[in-house]
């Protein structure tokens, strides 16, 4: 378990030469501006290297020690010089080969982050929009991987009708303890968010992890439960279904918005403001 144990060549089960005896995975930051523009910084890989003069995302082999999303910060951080900061993780799609895969690492950037080439492996950085990136020569690998990618550049939020998702949940005495089953769920999801949702109900795109922000709405006993890292807590002061509604109204226009409900009404509010629904089932299947 040594630094750069990953790298060297690997045979994946169609027969093809790969690199990273691990696995490899790349950073692809991704920042939407005022108009909801997104822009991906993306390298132009050096002439001597595999694929050289091609435009693909800061990446390479994945060492022993590490899983996807470190490697993926350790090569933008060689590459790219990224240190990390202004960039938080909200997905990972990977391309499997049968033997060995590719994960792309799918981060939010809050800005146009300075980057410039920090080792011999990139000639250019730039952040460009998907349009410029499809009128690039593109890396084979990332030019058969980015139809998928591109679909999935807008971050989720996850707003959770609590009193609903509790309801549903029904557990042996939750009437007589609203506070604590709201603070329950509040813990659940926290840790949900640092672990990545294991999948999206059908028609967001099928990345292999998501890291959404989660936003749980609470109302009346629980108004009191505080957040956890990861989670941001809405107390109602007055409807739970309103204070949702508002949640919807203020995510940013880029933002996809998914509503964790079974009430029907709330359902309708929520997706006449452009929002997905799913019901409570699909949360508690996740916890």
């Amino acid at each position: 378990m040594v630094a750069k144990d990953g790298d060297g060549w690997a045979q994946c089960d169609l027969g093809h030469q790969h690199w990273g005896v691990n696995g490899a995975s790349g950073l692809l930051a991704v920042h939407h501006d005022s108009t909801g523009t997104p822009w991906v910084l993306m390298q132009k890989r050096s002439s001597w290297s595999h694929h050289g003069g091609t435009w693909g995302l800061p990446g390479g082999a994945i060492d022993s020690h590490e899983d996807a999303i470190a490697g993926a910060f350790r090569e933008a951080r060689e590459e790219a010089a990224l240190d990390g900061e202004g960039l938080r993780v909200q997905g990972v799609y990977v391309d499997d080969h049968g033997g060995w895969s590719f994960q792309t690492v799918i981060a939010e950037a809050s800005g146009l982050l300075e980057a410039a080439p920090a080792n011999s492996e990139s000639t250019d950085l730039r952040w460009l929009t998907p349009d410029e990136i499809s009128a690039r020569n593109l890396h084979p690998g990332f030019a058969e991987t980015w139809p998928v990618i591109s679909q999935a550049l807008d971050p989720v939020l996850v707003v959770l009708d609590a009193a609903n998702i509790i309801g549903a949940r029904a557990e042996h005495g939750w009437w007589r303890d609203r506070a604590g089953a709201a603070a329950k769920l509040v813990s659940e999801v926290g840790a949900l968010s640092a672990g990545g949702v294991r999948a999206l109900p059908a028609g967001l795109p099928a990345l292999t992890r998501w890291f959404p922000r989660f936003t749980v709405v609470v109302e009346g006993a629980a108004r009191d439960v505080a957040a956890v890292p990861g989670v941001s807590v809405i107390a109602a002061p007055g409807s739970g279904d309103d204070a949702v509604v508002r949640a919807v109204r203020d995510a940013a226009p880029w933002e996809r918005v998914l509503v964790v409900t079974a009430d029907r009404g709330l359902r309708e509010r929520v997706t006449a403001l452009g929002a997905e629904t799913t019901g409570p089932r699909w949360l508690l299947s996740q916890l």
